[in-house]
């Protein structure tokens, strides 16, 4: 028995059947952008469908012009308020939604529901503006298929046809247009601006920070999202040597860690003057767009990662910087050395600015560094041994590592080494470094990534924003920069696979997670595998690769040129292909023509020339012409033929189609007159 809902829905008319159904659509493609559009561009969309299905279930009148002129003048008004214009991306898709969703309430004809149909897939497109996900794709795939079925269904004759005859007929037309999207998508030269997303659909995507505040990477660190993929083209190294280096921050105002100031004089500049030794780490980086100009590689790469499109220069803190900021997916290759110096092998006076501290902070830090250098027996220490005492003193000193250490204050590293005795990465590192400094000790803070884990589905190694970390370098008279991380003193595990912090999940995945982990282990590895075939094969397809399947396929020196000749060549033999095969097709598929067609084939042999307008029944006659008596199977056989065709259709299908195969035998078994 039907609920009463369903029974309401089954007896409406077809007009009201068919809105509800474009109205679902609608909302579904609609629905990703919820999170990224004004509060009240949201509402007032969902509001606006709802208030259009419940028109259409009660049969009522549509508002008039007055309503939707003044409607359309308060969002006009509310997205130039918000935005601040009325072009752009953000203000384009705003006013996008609200056209289409006010459209609604003019939905009279058909020449209205072609407009919904046309705006419904440009809102499919503007989804891609924020974000092109996998998933993004599939659900956008769905609402294309669920357009396509409302256009078909517009263009359905008369009665109430099945939605579901129309779902089939779109879904057979994005079938056969699969390889034409496929071929487009391989060689439609990728010409900027004219190809891929605008620049902006990347703003606010970020990871690390130029700056760093104590805190900044601990919430940074409840992000589980991929930051990267690393894959290696030989033995991956050990987990505990994964540095990946980012931001080097030299300049501390007491609250904040910043890049080294750029107006110092040039003397007091500090050359890389890198050297490496040992044997090289090749790799590949499939970065996600951060909005920043930083490739991050693993420590230390002498020469510049291989990054089409982009112009890279290490910094003297050996942080390569590209161009222009990374806005899209980005793969590069790189080449590291796990062993390598770098900085001056003796005291200059550029070292003074990585001494320095502000003046009232921290005290009781300062103070302790003065005990340590009244001990006897570091009055005179290296910087080698000072660092040992205070890694010891983090070691032994009842330190611990958390990812939720409370809120500190104005002396953070008082409070780290005095009272609270824990803290994330950040927090350790930069108590580290002001105590090296209190010690007038050079030495920074680095940031970046260490660690990750292996995907054991495609063998790519996953580094997460969650895996995002701060250490320390200092700087030792003989050996220049060393890079030293004082969160492994307390905790070991940090930089292996044992004491990674994660961040808590949610209430869906942690009951998965406790019903079977081996099971939610495999299914997160084989869905960001998919995700990163997805992002290598798709997402980053470029121009690059674009030209370098064109030598693959035998071009010496292949352009944009040359991918637009094969791409019009690949379209005409389509063309011509496509043309065949549906003059192929009808012959197939009608029966009576191909056994008209195989008569004829055999009486032109035996002398009767014809021409594709001749019918069976001029043919019969003649065959009675020509051979008299002897012709009369033949001549019965034409005329069957002919009361096959013309005749009142009194039989099923199945009957037809057995008379077609009787017919067609006795045309094999007819003995023809010489």
């Amino acid at each position: 028995m039907l609920t009463p809902g369903l029974a309401t829905l089954r007896s409406l008319p077809r007009d009201g059947r068919d809105t509800l159904f474009l109205l679902a659509v609608i909302a579904w493609v609609l629905l990703p952008q919820a999170g990224r559009l004004p509060l009240w561009c949201s509402l007032g969309a969902g509001a606006v469908l709802l208030w259009r299905g419940w028109l259409a279930l009660d049969a009522r009148a549509l508002p008039g012009k007055r309503w939707l002129a003044l409607l359309l003048v308060m969002t006009l008004a509310g997205t130039y308020v918000t935005h601040g214009t009325l072009l752009g991306r953000d203000a384009g898709v705003t006013l996008l939604v609200v056209l289409i969703t006010l459209k609604t309430l003019e939905l009279r004809a058909k020449r209205d529901a072609f407009v919904i149909f046309f705006l419904g897939f440009f809102c499919i497109l503007s989804n891609f503006f924020y974000s092109q996900s996998l998933l993004t794709a599939v659900s956008m795939v769905l609402g294309l298929l669920g357009l396509l079925t409302a256009l078909v269904n517009a263009h359905m004759p008369v009665g109430k046809p099945p939605l579901a005859q129309a779902a089939k007929t779109a879904g057979a037309m994005a079938l056969f247009g699969a390889p034409i999207m496929l071929v487009l998508f391989v060689l439609f030269p990728r010409m900027a601006p004219l190809w891929g997303v605008p620049s902006d659909a990347m703003t606010g995507r970020s990871g690390l920070s130029a700056s760093m505040e104590v805190g900044t990477i601990a919430t940074l660190a409840l992000d589980d999202s991929v930051a990267m993929r690393i894959k290696f083209d030989g033995e991956t190294p050990p987990q505990r040597e994964l540095y990946l280096r980012g931001p080097v921050l030299s300049s501390f105002d007491g609250r904040q860690w910043l890049p080294l100031r750029a107006s110092l004089p040039a003397h007091y500049a500090l050359p890389a003057d890198l050297q490496v030794s040992g044997q090289p780490v090749p790799y590949e980086v499939t970065l996600q767009p951060t909005n920043r100009p930083w490739l991050f590689v693993l420590e230390a790469a002498a020469q510049s990662p291989v990054l089409p499109g982009y112009r890279s220069v290490m910094q003297d803190d050996l942080q390569w910087i590209t161009n222009r900021p990374v806005t899209d997916l980005v793969r590069y290759k790189a080449i590291s050395y796990p062993n390598f110096n770098h900085g001056p092998q003796q005291q200059v006076l550029g070292l003074q600015e990585f001494v320095d501290l502000p003046p009232g902070f921290n005290p009781r830090t300062l103070a302790l560094a003065a005990y340590i250098r009244r001990d006897p027996r570091y009055a005179q220490a290296g910087a080698s041994a000072l660092v040992q005492v205070a890694l010891e003193r983090l070691r032994t000193g009842g330190y611990s590592y958390t990812l939720e250490p409370g809120v500190y204050g104005r002396d953070t590293a008082d409070e780290f080494w005095f009272d609270r005795k824990e803290g994330f990465c950040e927090h350790i590192a930069s108590s580290f470094v002001i105590l090296m400094r209190a010690l007038d000790i050079p030495a920074r803070i680095v940031t970046g990534y260490q660690g990750g884990e292996m995907n054991s589905v495609d063998g790519f190694w996953v580094v997460r924003q969650s895996d995002a970390h701060a250490w320390a370098e200092v700087w030792q008279d003989g050996r220049g920069w060393m890079r030293v991380d004082p969160t492994s003193a307390v905790a070991p595990g940090r930089t292996g696979a044992f004491q990674r912090l994660a961040p808590p999940r949610g209430a869906v995945a942690q009951a998965f997670g406790n019903f079977s982990p081996t099971l939610s282990a495999q299914f997160r590895a084989t869905w960001e595998a998919v995700n990163n075939g997805w992002s290598q094969w798709v997402l980053n397809y470029t121009q690059g690769r674009q030209l370098n399947l064109l030598k693959d396929i035998g071009f010496k020196s292949p352009g944009w040129e040359d991918l637009a000749t094969l791409l019009i060549g690949v379209i005409v033999l389509a063309s011509v292909a496509g043309g065949g095969w549906a003059w192929w097709e009808r012959i197939q598929h009608d029966p009576w023509l191909r056994l008209l067609s195989q008569a004829r084939r055999r009486l032109a042999r035996a002398g009767i020339d014809s021409t594709p307008a001749t019918s069976p029944r001029q043919l019969a006659r003649q065959v009675m012409q020509k051979y008299g008596p002897r012709g009369q199977p033949l001549h019965d056989w034409l005329m069957q033929l002919e009361i096959q065709r013309y005749a009142a259709p009194s039989a099923t299908p199945k009957s037809q189609a057995r008379q077609f195969g009787l017919l067609n035998q006795q045309l094999r078994r007819l003995s023809w007159p010489a």
